[in-house]
């Protein structure tokens, strides 16, 4: 294992050269700066400075600010991926997988708003880097099948309506989670921010899960 150091008159510290250590701290601290001042204001300097490496490997490993871009972004996107498979949510009844999904969305979003801000940066240069992905369509497609699987389960249950589509049950799902975080500078300077505190957020997590499932389940036939 080879041993590298940063320059002394730095002042970094010296780090022991772990390729996929290195790539992951250089994308938490670019994930940072995108989110931040987005890809135009972001700069490799400030990723730099961030971090235990320099201008030369963040170039090496990634090519140019565009491509660190795209990975960050893909690495943003992975982040929550892994969360929802992590819920083993096949193993859970339909209604209890659904809520379970939800809460987990709403709080994801809430703890990392760098992944919000990237999702906005990325609307603004109307998605050309997601689209150019393979890596973030692949997640994407796996996020729905686990819906697919959870309504069509539902269904057969006779708990849920038929015909639910799990792709409009996910923008309902991340358009609650995602406003909750985006529109919070203006929503709280608007209407005050008490929706935002502890035991607000968490009243507000449990409408969200009563909302989703409410609008999944079936409507009872009159007699």
């Amino acid at each position: 294992m080879t041993v590298a150091t940063d320059d002394r008159a730095s002042g970094k510290r010296g780090w022991t050269q772990n390729p996929e250590a290195v790539k992951q701290d250089i994308l938490e601290a670019a994930t940072e700066e995108f989110a931040a001042h987005g890809l135009s204001g972001a700069r490799i300097d400030n990723i730099v400075a961030r971090t235990r490496t320099s201008k030369r490997m963040i170039y090496y490993y990634f090519e140019d600010k565009q491509g660190l871009y795209a990975r960050a972004l893909e690495a943003a996107y992975a982040k929550v991926r892994t969360g929802e498979a992590a819920l083993d949510l096949g193993q859970l009844e339909p209604e209890a997988a659904l809520a379970r999904l939800v809460a987990f969305t709403f709080d994801h979003h809430r703890a990392n708003p760098e992944f919000i801000r990237m999702v906005m940066i990325e609307n603004i240069h109307n998605a050309e880097n997601l689209v150019a992905s393979d890596v973030i369509r692949g997640l994407n497609i796996a996020a729905i099948e686990k819906l697919h699987d959870i309504c069509r389960r539902g269904e057969a249950e006779g708990v849920f309506r038929d015909g639910i589509d799990p792709v409009a049950l996910h923008w309902q799902i991340s358009a609650v989670s995602f406003f909750n975080v985006s529109n919070r500078p203006t929503f709280a300077a608007l209407f005050g921010g008490d929706l935002f505190t502890e035991a607000g957020q968490d009243a507000l997590r449990d409408a969200v899960v009563r909302t989703i499932l409410q609008s999944a389940r079936a409507v009872p036939i009159p007699d």
